[in-house]
């Protein structure tokens, strides 16, 4: 099994991409590249990475837009602009897509592996909550790894698909799970039919929860779902 971070690199310029890889991979780290936002998007779909760095102008495919449909597919992976702009309403954009960081070219290597290392260290802190095994919703306890929800003495079994779609809605309760992300990372694949059965899967999770007038899951029209606690 590798150990090493995996990042995957989307840079146009092919010097700098070259050059970016070699150093990184010198530095411990497991570097994809690609050489554009649709090249990039498709070797995002073979692996699983780590975080992704991203130049901003590139050929087919820009960097915001290649950032918006990693961020649809995969919430928790976290990401850093690389981009010869300085302008601040770019980076206010790059920011409100969900970017962790944004790093201006010219920059320093060193400059670049603290960001990177900062920005891991985040992101492990913030998916330490996929390991929790215990929530609370409303009036009901949820136990992941028993794959229960129970209300006073009332229990409910749950299968794994449940289990695993109610953990993803607990984990971003009160705001909206993407369909794509659920999709992803329950399913594997985000086609018609998997849609489908999502669907079904939450129609039953929302009978379950159906004894707290506090807890609503609803549909988000055209984006997912969300678990709601009052």
């Amino acid at each position: 099994m590798n150990s090493k971070t995996q990042i995957l690199l989307v840079e146009d310029d092919l010097n700098l991409g070259t050059l970016l890889k070699e150093y990184l991979s010198v530095k411990g780290f497991e570097v994809t590249h690609a050489f554009n936002g649709e090249e990039g998007y498709e070797r995002f779909k073979e692996k699983k990475f780590d975080i992704c760095m991203l130049d901003i102008m590139m050929p087919k495919m820009d960097g915001f837009t290649l950032a918006k449909k990693i961020r649809a597919a995969d919430k928790q992976i976290p990401f850093l602009f690389l981009t010869a702009k300085s302008m601040l309403d770019d980076k206010l954009e790059g920011f409100k897509i969900g970017a962790d960081d944004y790093v201006t070219k010219p920059f320093s290597m060193e400059e670049l592996i603290m960001r990177i290392n900062a920005i891991l260290a985040r992101a492990k802190n913030q998916n330490a909550n996929y390991h929790v095994d215990e929530f609370s919703i409303g009036t009901y306890k949820f136990n992941c790894n028993k794959r229960v929800l129970t209300r006073k003495d009332k229990l409910q079994k749950l299968t794994s698909r449940e289990c695993e779609l109610l953990r993803l809605l607990c984990m971003n309760e009160n705001e909206i799970l993407e369909r794509t992300e659920a999709l992803t990372r329950i399913w594997k694949n985000d086609n018609y039919f998997t849609s489908r059965s999502m669907d079904v899967y939450i129609t039953k999770l929302r009978s379950y929860l159906k004894e707290d007038d506090n807890v609503e899951l609803i549909n988000v029209h055209g984006t997912g779902f969300k678990l709601i606690t009052k």
